[in-house]
């Protein structure tokens, strides 16, 4: 087997030779990744089952629908994204011509999480791929059957001279940072992302990191909250909350929080098949554990759910109710399936709650009032939000996924993809004549006067 280096060396000798920039390699790339997720599906479905305890259809609906949106827009759009764009010249620089050329970055790196191992791979596969890169995609080792799939397919149906998928665990990421890669995208936790930009820092590889945080969701008086909740449940519950944009905990105005419980209790059995949301399946035994500790001293009072199984890999659907602000259940990114709920006496307490705290990846707000929810866009800062619903966001190509802050740096899908993985160069060009002198030196006080004038 060729080692990091070899293969990192080949990818870079495809780029070197321009293949990767014309745009019939690259759709005919984004049309053999379609491809695949089509004709693989049940294969993809299988191993998603295997590493995550998905059904068929959930697999389908969060990890294959999503990634050929992407793809799908990325086909219709990628003509008008590699045109040039004209940009403004100065009065004082003409006659002259300025406008924008969009190039690929070279050889790239995408980091992929285990709790969407497909989605959150291909993903940015696409824009990178659209962008003209050569790419190597490392899957997260903790979605092992995922991961081997994509190693075995990937090749089959992609440029193998162009795309690799490279296995392994944290030396491996190590190893691949070491190449000095053209751009890193990552998609993970803040402590491992740490890691990510220490390892590219060393030869000043730019980095794109989606993380996540405690994402709020803050419920007014005004709203159906019927509707709220069940939309909350519904955002929550998908792949067992093990989802970076899942709503964390519910800031709940005060007159309506014991109905709303009532609410998402009702929404958890509805939705659950009839079991309650027991034994929700969890990727692996470590973050069954870590869940099962969140669930201890929080301080609150559990209404639903609270059982854990961690040698089983499960945990309830919980929700508990007004836990200590101050517990691990409300300081941690919960990312399992537990929803905190806290009274608040009114948005503008729930909006100070947030903003005391570090920047979410996402931010919900559910009201009929304009004036809360210009409130909230203009006070709450996060990666996305959403009003009225959760989620939606990062479903949109034409919105930028990122987050801000601890909740990460950078964006793409859609053409924001497109132009994560490009370099926007810069170009001008100026006619042979006219050349007046004046503009040279030495200069007269005369022609200091008007070059200060014009410049």
């Amino acid at each position: 087997m060729s080692t990091i280096a070899e293969n990192v060396e080949r990818l870079r000798k495809t780029f070197a030779s321009g293949k990767t920039k014309s745009l019939s390699w690259r759709r005919s790339q984004l049309e053999a990744l379609h491809l695949l997720i089509t004709e693989r599906e049940s294969e993809i479905v299988e191993a998603l089952g295997e590493d995550l305890g998905r059904e068929a259809f959930d697999s389908w609906f969060a990890d294959l629908s999503s990634t050929k949106t992407e793809l799908v827009d990325a086909r219709k759009n990628l003509a008008k994204w590699v045109r040039p764009r004209k940009a403004g010249t100065p009065l004082a620089m003409l006659p002259a011509r300025s406008w924008v050329q969009y190039e690929p970055l070279g050889t790239v790196l995408i980091i992929g999480p285990w709790n969407y191992p497909v989605y959150l791979t291909l993903s940015p596969a696409v824009a990178a791929i659209a962008a003209g890169n050569c790419v190597i995609i490392k899957p997260s080792e903790h979605a092992p059957a995922t991961s081997a799939l994509l190693a075995r397919l990937v090749p089959q149906y992609l440029d193998q001279d162009a795309v690799q998928v490279v296995e392994g665990a944290a030396d491996v990421t190590q190893e691949l940072l070491d190449q000095g890669l053209d751009h890193v995208l990552f998609t993970g936790g803040p402590q491992i992302a740490k890691a990510i930009m220490a390892g590219a820092a060393r030869h000043l590889t730019p980095v794109t990191l989606e993380l996540g945080g405690k994402s709020p969701v803050i419920v007014a008086a005004d709203t159906d909250v019927a509707t709220a909740a069940r939309r909350i449940v519904f955002g929550k519950q998908l792949n067992s909350g093990q989802t970076c944009i899942a709503p964390d905990y519910a800031l709940v105005d005060a007159k309506v929080a014991d109905r709303f419980t009532e609410e998402v209790v009702k929404a958890v059995e509805e939705m659950s098949g009839g079991d309650g949301g027991r034994a929700r399946r969890i990727v692996n035994e470590r973050h069954a554990r870590r869940l099962a500790g969140l669930l201890d001293g929080h301080g609150g009072k559990v209404v639903h759910g609270g059982d854990s199984d961690p040698d089983a890999r499960t945990v309830d659907f919980t929700v508990v109710v007004d836990p200590d602000p101050d517990s691990p259940l409300m300081t941690e990114e919960i990312f399992g399936p537990i929803l905190p709920i806290l009274q608040v006496s009114s948005v503008a307490e729930a909006v100070e709650f947030v903003r005391a705290r570090p920047k979410p990846l996402a931010a919900y707000l559910f009201t009929g009032s304009k004036g809360d929810e210009r409130r909230f866009l203009a006070d709450v800062s996060a990666g996305g939000v959403v009003i009225n619903h959760v989620g939606y966001h990062a479903l949109n190509p034409n919105l930028p996924f990122g987050g801000v802050g601890n909740s990460g740096m950078g964006a793409y899908h859609g053409e924001y993809g497109f132009k994560t993985f490009s370099h926007a160069k810069a170009c001008l060009r100026k006619g042979i004549s006219p050349d007046p002198g004046f503009v040279y030196p030495p200069y007269t006080e005369s022609t200091k006067k008007l070059l200060r004038r014009l410049l």
